[in-house]
């Protein structure tokens, strides 16, 4: 009965973990990070403010959390784009302008995993899965230059490129503007720079 007992608690600790981490992210893409409050989670969370360090030693941690997990779908959705049959410059094009579009139409999650001031916990999980972007693209590169659909290039070096040129060209130029407020959309250019730097045919 004792081991039941202890599975039943377990079931519901990761209950919660799960509820307020989906709380979270709903904040951030609502918020930002700065929207990110222990009471406010608590609340919508129905849990109390204790609850919260109970799952997480410190607000840093919590906020790291809620990043990791809404950069993993993000990483995730970028690999199932680029794991569907096809040349391997439409699939590139294909993840570039779904990124894009994501990012437009979800500005204020975008500005927050991307550029928002943040802890310093979250900044080094922003290390981490800005690789882990760089390594899903690297991963499809090496693929095309091996078919010779891309010319041959340091694929690491040149993902990274990609994945920074994302982040500056969407968010950079209108940063500070309310979402959809811009009238600009800069999908179709940016697919075109990434292809283009990559050395795909025109």
């Amino acid at each position: 009965m004792a081991y039941r007992k202890t599975e039943r608690v377990r079931e519901h600790l990761a209950g919660v973990r799960e509820a307020l981490l989906r709380e979270g992210r709903q904040l951030v893409a609502t918020e930002g990070f700065a929207g990110l409050q222990v009471a406010r989670l608590a609340e919508r969370a129905g849990v109390a403010t204790g609850t919260i360090y109970g799952h997480f030693p410190n607000k840093g941690a919590l906020c790291a959390e809620v990043f990791a997990v809404a950069s993993q779908r993000e990483v995730d959705l970028m690999r199932q784009v680029l794991e569907q049959p096809g040349p391997v410059v439409e699939r590139l094009a294909a993840a570039t302008r779904t990124w894009c579009e994501r990012a437009q139409r979800g500005r204020v999650l975008a500005r927050a995993l991307l550029t928002e001031p943040v802890d310093p916990a979250v900044e080094e999980a922003r290390l981490v899965y800005r690789a882990a972007y760089a390594a899903v693209i690297a991963d499809t590169l090496r693929e095309g230059i091996t078919t010779g659909e891309l010319p041959a290039q340091d694929a690491e070096v040149s993902a990274a490129c990609v994945v920074g040129a994302l982040a500056e060209a969407v968010l950079g130029p209108v940063v500070g503007v309310p979402d959809g407020a811009s009238g600009r959309d800069p999908t179709v250019s940016i697919v075109r720079f990434c292809l283009a730097a990559l050395g795909a045919p025109p």
